[in-house]
């Protein structure tokens, strides 16, 4: 059977602790994988703009030896011009697997349903998971455990939370959470991500206190404040968060030596400032670099 990555949810601890072992031999020895996925092809089919998706999946398929196609917002318009069962359909007829990043989530579900080959979300409304992988490799990169290490989230309850929180449950890594009234993560969401910690023994606290999370945090994340498609609430939301900035007084109350995280792109001056995103204890590019070896190590998870 096909096996698709559309949430954390697909994937159990002992899955994800294989792709990051995958990632670390992958980063480590470019060479030795060159060639894997010679013959292979795969699909990008982007309904949003893209900077780290779209570069990381193609260049990694390149250097695994496939090929990687990207059709972008315009050239099939899936579920307009195209029905998505359509697309899947005959997609599946021609390549073996697909990369897909859609605006709403059950586009993404709808996609994966009627394909016959993988598809990978490489970005919904309700989920980011390569993201949130990602992630959690470049903390056990940096940490080298997960064991008593603290992650605290601050900004909004999005996509990317959604799935760090997760993926974080699920591999046994405490999470620390603040997010302003009536921008919490997804309620089914977090009774997962808690479910999850129960099994693998970790913590997961969630409240509206940035320098509650912030607190002994060993890292310290953030994302945007408005998001692709919430540009209408850009005023608003500025507003309403405008005390969960990470700033110099923010990182006072972390432990020394707090690592930064963002997933990018970031709004300087917004949710993060600028000091604080280019300080020495900043990791944001060697985040951004592991979304590659990540998705490699997924690609040949999936398609070898």
């Amino acid at each position: 059977m096909k096996k698709d990555i559309i949430t954390i949810k697909d994937l159990d601890a002992g899955d994800i602790l294989e792709i990051l072992d995958l990632a670390k031999k992958v980063k480590q020895d470019r060479a030795a994988y060159s060639g894997r996925l010679r013959g292979k092809s795969i699909g990008l089919i982007f309904q949003k703009p893209s900077n780290r998706t779209r570069v990381s999946f193609e260049i990694g398929m390149e250097q695994l030896g496939g090929h990687a196609m990207y059709l972008g917002p315009g050239e099939i318009d899936m579920g307009v011009r195209e029905s998505v069962k359509d697309v899947a359909c005959v997609l599946s007829r021609y390549l073996d697997g697909i990369v897909a990043r859609t605006k709403e989530h059950a586009d993404m579900e709808e996609l994966a349903g009627y394909a016959t080959i993988p598809v990978i979300n490489g970005l919904s409304d309700y989920a980011h998971p390569c993201q949130a992988m990602s992630d959690i490799f470049t903390v056990k990169e940096k940490l080298g455990t997960f064991k008593g290490v603290t992650l605290s989230y601050v900004g909004d309850g999005n996509n990317v939370l959604n799935s760090l929180m997760c993926a974080a449950a699920k591999v046994g890594l405490d999470m620390k959470i603040a997010t302003p009234k009536g921008y919490e993560p997804a309620k089914d969401i977090v009774r997962l991500a808690k479910s999850f910690a129960k099994a693998s023994g970790s913590k997961l606290e969630l409240s509206n206190s940035p320098k509650k999370a912030a607190m002994d945090a060993d890292i310290i994340y953030t994302d945007v404040w408005v998001s692709m498609g919430q540009e209408k609430e850009a005023e608003k939301r500025k507003k309403q968060f405008r005390d969960f900035q990470i700033n110099g007084g923010l990182m006072k109350v972390t432990r020394g030596g707090c690592l930064i995280m963002h997933c990018l792109p970031a709004h300087r001056g917004e949710e993060i400032t600028g000091s604080v995103i280019d300080s020495k204890d900043s990791i944001v590019y060697d985040q951004a670099e592991n979304r590659m070896h990540v998705e490699k190590a997924v690609l040949l998870k999936l398609l070898k």
